[in-house]
């Protein structure tokens, strides 16, 4: 695992993630003085406040930059991995995804075969849908109202059938 996140670059992007806080942190909690010494007879030196010289805004930018470039990064990243556990076609089928699609399709078509009435119809309506369908699409293709299949999935999800992912406006229903 250690070596996967080093090779797709995650491990690297948190390094930097972490660095470009930590130097972003420091510059802005640390501003420099600005002294003045006046001279003469009586030699005056006063603070005046705090400023902040070009290269110090120049840390700030650069750290600031990397930092959001190496959160977007993870962030993506992490989106794609979550969703490469529901590959589509654009997931490049070779011989062991279609394999693997049959597989979990028949354990599917196992798991609706013992569910009873109302799940059996919600569980269905998703399975014929290549296991992942959004919810309002249930209730259009089904008989069933909002209610009574928001409460079917909830039973579902809770017996670890399938999951409800928040996309947009609506979830999105995934069996697993």
């Amino acid at each position: 695992m250690f070596l996967n996140a080093l090779r797709d670059g995650r491990l690297i992007a948190a390094v930097v993630l972490v660095a470009s806080t930590f130097a972003l942190g420091v510059q802005l909690l640390n501003p420099p003085e600005l002294v003045v010494a006046a001279g003469g007879d009586d030699t005056a030196v006063e603070t005046v406040g705090y400023y902040f010289a070009y290269r110090d805004v120049a840390v700030v930018a650069v750290s600031a930059a990397v930092l959001s470039a190496s959160a977007t990064f993870l962030a993506l990243d992490a989106r794609r991995s979550d969703g490469a556990t529901h590959s589509g076609p654009e997931a490049g089928d070779d011989g062991a995804d279609a394999v693997d699609k049959e597989r979990r399709r028949e354990s599917w078509e196992e798991t609706a075969a013992g569910l009873a009435d109302t799940e059996r119809v919600v569980y269905e309506t998703a399975l014929e849908a290549g296991g992942e369908i959004p919810q309002r699409d249930i209730v259009e293709r089904t008989d069933l109202s909002k209610a009574t299949v928001s409460r079917t999935l909830s039973s579902l999800e809770s017996r670890g059938l399938l999951d409800r992912e928040r996309r947009g406006m609506g979830n999105v229903v995934v069996l697993q």
